[in-house]
């Protein structure tokens, strides 16, 4: 089940930080945005967070599946879940980042409709003070994507 965290309730922050390390940008964009988890027998296994950027479009700011529940499809559940949610709110687009050492995440994006846009230069160079690898890559540049959530008139 996928719902959006109640206003009484702590986001899961552990797992938040799971797919970004900066617990102040985590926070900062949490009180901005909106928060959904996903439970699975009564415990969170999921998270993202959608934050509007202009009138027409949302960002997937987080997506975090626990790491005993990875591979097994939620994190696309998640996306497409994230995506039916930007529609049902009125956007036209959204978008997501990735750093570009994110291979796994890379694919699922694109697999989920999403196309590369844009590549911010030594985006995690500028705005973490640690370093970041995953998969044995340094995490410089942010790859930006984005889908439209509405058929584009031919």
């Amino acid at each position: 089940m996928i719902r959006r965290l109640k206003d009484n309730e702590k986001p899961p922050l552990p797992l938040l930080l799971l797919a970004d390390p900066s617990k102040e940008k985590v926070s900062s964009y949490i009180r901005r945005g909106h928060c959904y988890v996903a439970e699975k027998g009564g415990q969170i296994i999921g998270v993202f967070v959608l934050l509007s950027q202009h009138e027409h479009t949302i960002e997937l700011m987080n997506i975090a599946i626990v790491e005993t529940e990875q591979g097994k499809g939620y994190g696309k559940l998640l996306v497409q879940a994230a995506i039916e949610r930007g529609k049902a709110l009125g956007f036209k687009k959204m978008e997501v980042g990735t750093g570009n050492s994110s291979i796994n995440q890379l694919a699922l994006y694109q697999k989920c409709g999403f196309r590369m846009t844009s590549i911010e230069q030594n985006y995690f160079l500028q705005h973490y003070d640690e370093a970041i690898y995953e998969n044995g890559i340094r995490c410089m540049d942010m790859v930006r994507l984005s889908v439209n959530l509405v058929p584009i008139k031919k």
